[in-house]
């Protein structure tokens, strides 16, 4: 729990993400982040395509506090849902509003959003509003519904560590929905802290949308949570239209594509040069993710200090240069 807090601080340090902007892709985030442009996520997608899983593209970037900022990222999300269609991939867009503009003006993100949404409906692409922290969720949900009310080709993620899911995902069982765990720092005032709990949360929240909702994309590389669900769709006689596996780009790969002989399996591949915040959470999330990334680089097993110490050797290195 304590090496969990550090990665999460570590990933919200804005002078080390700005560090690790400099330095490019180090210390294992190449193996999980699928490059830093469109041309090298291109290649990614066809390499998954290939194999039969679909993506869901996420162009890196969070927390952006300046409209020029925001704009020039709504356009480079336009060109990827330029390069899906273009390069005919099985794809489509998540998108982190923070990222266009909600830290900035409510108003000003729906505008970035909706420009989005309506331009990938015209290739018939999904559009995927990942859920952030706690206090951007209401503001979220609240454009989701605003543009549920002209598009059918968008929808949201649900996390199960947080109190409010279950009544969240009855009011949008009409829409989309990816349901996760959760991936960020919350109090004990709004989410749960017990990992038992969250796991509970988790299968009832899947369960119902499997049940009563439009379509569900169940994001975990939990094992047991997978061999639930297909029992669960099995005894349920649940389509496999109706559904999807999900898996970050670079973890439990063979798992990916054995899932995806079976059933409809879609990769979450992010990329860009605002890796920085992502990889950290993702090293946060399980102690599995650090040894998984250090025996990929290194072919060998290091310690669990990996994280704490690329950030300290990222701001060392900037510090040497003031």
């Amino acid at each position: 729990m304590v090496l969990r807090d550090v990665l999460m601080n570590l990933s919200e340090n804005e002078l080390l993400n700005t560090a690790a902007q400099k330095y490019g892709l180090k210390l294992g985030a190449q193996s999980i982040v699928a490059g830093t442009n469109v041309q090298e996520m291109i290649d990614s997608v066809k390499k998954l395509n290939a194999n039969g899983i679909e993506a869901t593209i996420d162009r890196l970037g969070e927390f952006v506090v300046d409209e020029t900022v925001a704009t020039e990222a709504k356009d480079e999300i336009l060109d990827v849902i330029d390069a899906i269609h273009t390069h005919r991939l099985h794809a489509h867009i998540s998108v982190k509003p923070s990222q266009v503009g909600l830290d900035i003006d409510i108003d000003f993100c729906y505008d970035n959003l909706r420009e989005i949404v309506e331009y990938a409906e015209q290739y018939h692409i999904f559009v995927n509003l990942d859920t952030e922290n706690y206090e951007r969720l209401q503001p979220t949900l609240d454009i989701l519904k605003e543009l549920n009310k002209i598009f059918d080709n968008v929808g949201t993620a649900i996390q199960a560590y947080l109190f409010r899911s279950k009544e969240d995902i009855e009011q949008l069982k009409d829409c989309r929905l990816r349901i996760v765990k959760g991936a960020y720092q919350e109090s004990e005032e709004v989410a749960y802290q017990d990992k038992l709990d969250i796991d509970i949360n988790f299968l009832e929240l899947i369960e119902y949308h499997l049940l009563h909702g439009k379509f569900t994309s169940i994001a975990t590389h939990d094992h047991n949570v997978i061999q639930h669900v297909k029992r669960f769709v099995a005894d349920h006689n649940i389509p496999n239209d109706q559904f999807e596996f999900q898996m970050l780009y670079g973890f439990r790969t063979d798992m990916q594509k054995e899932l995806a002989n079976h059933y409809r399996f879609c990769t979450y591949v992010p990329f860009g040069e605002d890796w920085y915040g992502y990889f950290m959470r993702r090293l946060a999330e399980r102690p599995q993710n650090i040894n998984l990334v250090t025996k990929q680089v290194f072919n060998k097993k290091t310690n669990t200090l990996l994280a704490v110490a690329a950030g300290a050797f990222l701001l060392g290195r900037l510090s040497k240069r003031k």
